[in-house]
């Protein structure tokens, strides 16, 4: 069949932008400025990616002509039979219609159109058309392609390799006519790695160790001494609380104080122990899935909770769980794979092999844990699914009280079964009057009767007069039930705070009658809490819920609590009795509801109450009516009854008919069925039995206990699975409320598939992850180990391994590094001391500047490493060195020097300073507030982490000098550093300067150097000696103390050297 010109210009929108490279303007490029052969993933899919396939490529949407490029079997088609020409003809360029598009001079068959603002240049235009020549080999991108095992390259320069690494990277430099560097000195290569694998500058006596070891080991024996140091685990963290966008606070608007600090020290640990990477991975996102998981894999699982939350008021819940999914799922996209998944949320990834519904069943193993899209504004309740962390003593005391509740439990059933025989003497003589039922009633308001007080109308309460009831916006007074009652707008209610406020521990009854005009969808019948849209609204509560009765206990909905509904639906327009009672346990069993006396059928809705459901802010009792919430809207009430005690069956009975237990207590004992009996015998324990309710006492004090201690425990938000997964959607737009096609978990079919028997949890999801043939995740670990070292990745963009990404610098070597790190058991440490011992990183960073002009980014890798220290590494430096810094692993987060207000402007939150330890802990301990980071490492270039990040933005502008000039941080261990420098030799000045100079550089100062050094010292001594008021006010910058014995002009003028010693390109560059 042969196509129209108009079908063609159609169909083949983009294909012009290959024809352009193939055959576009003048093909008189020399052969020369071509590589010998040419290779579709390095020379010839970046063009095309780059220029066609927002037309042609992977996204359904904005496909035209339905041709993808991205796919080797389109480009084979024919497009003229009879002519003989397809869309790319291997071996011919003159019969592959790419080429004749983007060669013609007809502006309406050109490619790319005119109206794109696309074009090719020469050399990509002669590029794709030697592909074709070549035969037009196709491959799938080159980071999905399995790896596989890499042979060492020839090179002439076989002197200079020290391991596999520099094999590969002087094969690159000969190729391209170059060689590598001098190796950097000792000194040099000391402090360099030093602060590359504990964030710290080398001390002296380190250096002078260093320096005198001439045995063939010294390399190497000083890097498996800093491994072992216990600050190289915090100098990995940091780059990893980048990746898992850690922080303090919660982010958006009201930003508060969330603890997730214990995530970080695991963190440290993990690497300090060398925990192997397909384990630290696999534990931070399925460590809960793993048989019998310690508190340490669970605890990991917090990598997943690290996103932003809100409460704000007026927020859509779901719509915020679903965000919660989303950047989960972008997380690990960019994390583990190396890819831009966040494209694909609203439509097919426009250049990655990555569908929309691919994203979505990706997101589906993120979506299936028991937590709201809001967290508690009332309440500091930590969102759930949450793990406990006592203390040691107190999970020892924990234990303990388990073990007593367990025993006392036990022991109150054997109360019940013994006392069996003095029931019967009981049963005998009963009385068939005494009911019981004051016994534990705190609350009676029959509604008959609402007196006019001065302040507010009250309803009196009979049980316990001084805590009467009250109303607001006047509900209407009506017949009720039995005499009057009260008639709910939805808009007001009745109040009291008679005895209602119970602890989780605490058995109680609640009883009244009722009446519903239609099947409400949701309606607040009753409640202690303050909002059910917060999720941390502790309390209880009675509620209707599609028509149906539901009850809980909440501490945090909806993971930490218990919740039961009725299976049939309440009946409506006439009165119905309903009780709802708990017997302390903290179980969902623990929980009945009665309907006309009669027990209800119900579901368990959550079964997980671990801490107490009061302290959330609410003060009273409260029926009809709660803030943000559906109310009891033409509701009516009466006959209120409120217990500190578990009713028995026979009791609810009785407040339902008034009769049944009268009855019972009348009827002869012989004429008693089992049931009634049964009914009895738990009335006669409940009021008579003094060794039941002595062993019922022991228990609830116990349960008391418990709550209490277990109240004090710290929380942190992990992953915890739901019985059922939850159903997943696509989303159509990425919105909440456009739910699509409903998916399955599942991973990119551009990928390796998942085992087969592999679990369909986030554990296969993990296993899939680190399994030797997935392509993606030893790469990207590889490419993010070897950025810390050389400050870029072998693929520069860490972020994007995909067809917009930058292609790897140094493909073999990327492969040969993945193999290695899998074949060594994913052994972290193993592969960064092969990195550090290479002779590639030796190099020094001085280069030829032939080299600088063929190189200048130094992706040839024919120089060391330069760029500045990081923002942590900056503070730590002027710390350390100054004998400030507090050597403490973990911790809470601290709060050291910043300007004041810089909160405030951001939420009401107020900054307080801590003074003395915590303004001197390493800047990874630094509290981190998302909406008000810290101001000096921000404008240092810190990740703000509000999201994933896996390379930090690299800045240069004045505010970062004055940061490091006059922050007080910098100005008090300038202090510091002065001090000790001074007291190294206290009549010798050279001595003083170099050895402050030393310090700070790990090597001896010039003679210009030094002599610069004295002369700005003198400078400021005679100034300060001038002017001594100077002098004492800098010197009271800071916490540390003033040294009495050293004259303060002469503190105050090495001071300054000190501060401009902090801003010398030695200092702040890591070369």
């Amino acid at each position: 069949m042969r196509y129209s010109v108009s079908c063609l210009v159609t169909r083949c929108l983009c294909l012009a932008a290959l024809l352009s490279v193939f055959a576009g303007g003048p093909l008189s490029l020399r052969a020369a400025e071509l590589p010998d052969k040419i290779d579709f993933n390095f020379h010839i899919r970046p063009i095309i990616s780059d220029r066609c396939f927002h037309c042609h490529g992977p996204d359904n949407e904005t496909r035209e002509a339905g041709l993808r490029l991205d796919l080797p079997d389109q480009l084979g088609e024919t497009v003229d039979e009879e002519a003989g020409i397809k869309y790319v003809t291997p071996g011919n360029a003159e019969l592959s219609e790419v080429f004749r598009r983007i060669s013609s001079h007809d502006e309406y068959m050109v490619m790319p159109p005119a109206d794109s603002n696309l074009t090719l240049s020469e050399r990509e235009i002669a590029l794709i058309k030697k592909w074709i020549e070549q035969g037009a080999e196709y491959k799938s991108h080159w980071s999905f392609i399995p790896l596989e095992p890499v042979q060492l390259p020839e090179v002439k320069q076989t002197d200079w390799p020290r391991n596999r690494i520099d094999w590969f990277v002087l094969k690159r430099l000969e190729q391209e006519g170059l060689a590598p560097s001098p190796e950097v000195s000792r000194e040099q290569w000391l402090r360099r790695v030093t602060f590359d694998l504990t964030g710290l500058p080398p001390t002296l006596e380190e250096l002078d160790a260093f320096l005198g070891d001439e045995s063939p080991e010294a390399y190497e024996k000083v890097v498996d001494r800093l491994l072992a140091s216990s600050h190289y685990g915090e100098r990995m963290a940091v780059d990893w609380l980048d990746l898992a966008r850690y922080a303090d606070t919660y982010g958006y608007q009201a930003d508060v104080y969330r603890a997730m600090w214990p995530w970080r020290d695991w963190v440290i640990d993990a690497f300090n122990q060398n925990l192997p990477y397909d384990d630290f991975v696999t534990w931070q996102l399925a460590g809960d899935l793993l048989p019998e998981p310690t508190r340490e894999q669970v605890l990991a699982t917090a990598f997943n909770r690290h996103h932003r939350q809100t409460n704000e008021g007026g927020s859509i819940e779901e719509e915020f769980r679903q965000e919660y999914v989303s950047d989960r799922t972008q997380t690990f996209g960019t994390a583990f794979l190396g890819l831009t998944l966040e494209c694909s949320k609203c439509h097919d990834h426009k250049f990655d092999p990555i569908s929309q519904k691919e994203f979505y069943e990706l997101s589906a193993y993120f979506n299936s844990i028991d937590e709201s899209g809001l967290y508690s504004h009332f309440t500091d309740a930590v969102p759930t699914p949450t793990l406990l962390l006592p203390e040691e003593d107190k999970a020892d005391q924990l234990k303990s009280l388990n073990t007593q509740i367990s025993a006392a439990a036990t022991e109150l059933q054997t109360v019940r079964e013994s006392e069996s025989a003095s029931f019967e003497k009981w049963l005998a003589n009963r009385n068939p009057d005494e009911t019981g039922l004051e016994k534990g009633l705190v609350g009676k308001f029959t509604f008959d009767e609402i007196i006019e007080a001065e302040e507010q109308k009250r309803i009196d309460n009979l049980a316990t007069p001084a805590q009467f009831g009250k109303m607001s916006d006047d509900p209407e007074h009506i017949d009720g039930y039995q005499g009057k009652g009260l008639k709910l707008s939805g808009e007001n209610n009745f109040r009291t705070d008679a005895g209602g406020n119970f602890n989780r521990s605490e058995p109680f009854s609640i009883a009244l009658w009722i009446k519903a005009d239609h099947r409400a969808e949701r309606a607040v019948i009753y409640h202690r809490s303050r909002a059910w849209t917060d999720a941390g609204s502790r309390g209880y509560q009675l509620l209707i819920e599609d028509g149906k009765l539901s009850a809980g206990l909440i501490h945090f909905w909806p993971g930490n609590a218990i919740g039961i509904q009725a299976k049939e639906a309440l009946p409506v327009n006439e009165w119905v009795h309903v009780t709802l009672t708990y017997d302390g346990s903290s179980q969902a069993v623990g929980l009945q509801l009665y309907v006309n006396g009669e027990r209800a059928e119900v579901d368990i809705v959550r079964d997980k109450l671990a801490k107490e459901i009061t302290g959330g802010g609410a003060t009273e009792f409260t029926i009809g009516q709660r803030f943000r919430d559906r109310g009891f809207i033409d509701g009516e009430v009466d006959e209120l009854r409120i217990y500190i005690r578990e009713l028995t069956t026979i009791e609810v009975k009785q407040l339902h008919d008034g009769e049944t237990l009268n009855a019972l207590l009348a009827k002869p004992g012989q004429d008693l069925t089992e049931e009634e009996r049964e009914q009895l015998f738990a009335h006669w324990l409940t009021h008579h039995s003094d060794h039941y309710l002595q062993a019922s006492g022991k228990l609830t004090s116990l349960r008391k206990q418990h709550n209490e201690l277990i109240d004090q425990v710290a929380e942190v938000m992990v992953m915890k699975e739901l019985a059922e997964p939850r159903t997943t959607h696509v989303l159509y737009r990425g919105a909440y409320d456009a739910p699509r096609e409903e998916v399955t978990r599942g991973t990119p079919a551009s990928l390796p598939p998942l085992a087969e028997g592999a679990s369909r949890g986030r554990l296969g999801l993990a296993e899939w992850l680190t399994s030797p043939e997935q392509p993606l995740t030893s790469r990207v670990a590889v490419n993010r180990f070897w950025q810390m070292f050389f400050g870029q990745g072998l693929v520069t963009t860490p972020e994007d391994f995909g067809s917009q990404g930058a292609l790897p610098t140094h493909p073999l070597l990327l492969d040969d590094l993945a193999n290695q790190f899998i074949d060594s058991g994913w052994d972290i440490k193993a592969l960064l001391k092969e990195i550090v011992l290479s002779a590639t990183y030796r190099q020094s960073s001085l280069a030829s500047k032939e080299l600088y002009a063929r190189d200048p980014d130094n992706e040839l890798l024919g120089r060391g490493p330069r760029f500045r220290l990081s923002a942590e590494m900056l503070r730590d430096q002027a710390l350390y060195v100054s004998g400030l810094l507090i050597d403490k692993q973990g911790g809470p987060p601290v709060k050291p020097y910043q300007p004041e207000g810089l909160w405030e402007e951001k939420s009401s939150a107020v900054y307080t300073r801590d003074e003395g330890e915590g303004s001197h802990r390493r800047s990874l301990y630094t509290f981190w507030k998302r909406t008000s980071p810290p101001p000096a490492m921000i404008t240092l270039d810190a990740a703000k982490r509000d999201v994933c990040t896996v390379k930090r933005q690299t800045t240069a502008t004045p505010l970062q000098a004055l940061v490091l000039l006059n922050d007080v941080q910098y100005i008090e261990a300038a202090r510091g550093l002065a001090v000790k420098a001074i007291e190294q030799a206290p009549e010798d000045r050279n001595q003083q300067l170099t050895w402050l100079f030393r310090s700070l550089t790990s090597r001896y100062p010039e003679d210009r150097e030094l002599e610069l050094l004295k002369q700005v010292f003198e400078e400021q001594l005679n100034d300060f000696r001038k002017h001594p008021e100077n002098a004492a006010e800098l010197l009271k910058q800071g916490d540390h103390p003033v040294n009495t014995e050293i004259p303060q002009s002469e503190q105050a003028a090495m001071t300054v050297v000190a501060q401009m010693m902090f801003n010398y390109d030695e200092v702040v560059i890591r070369r």
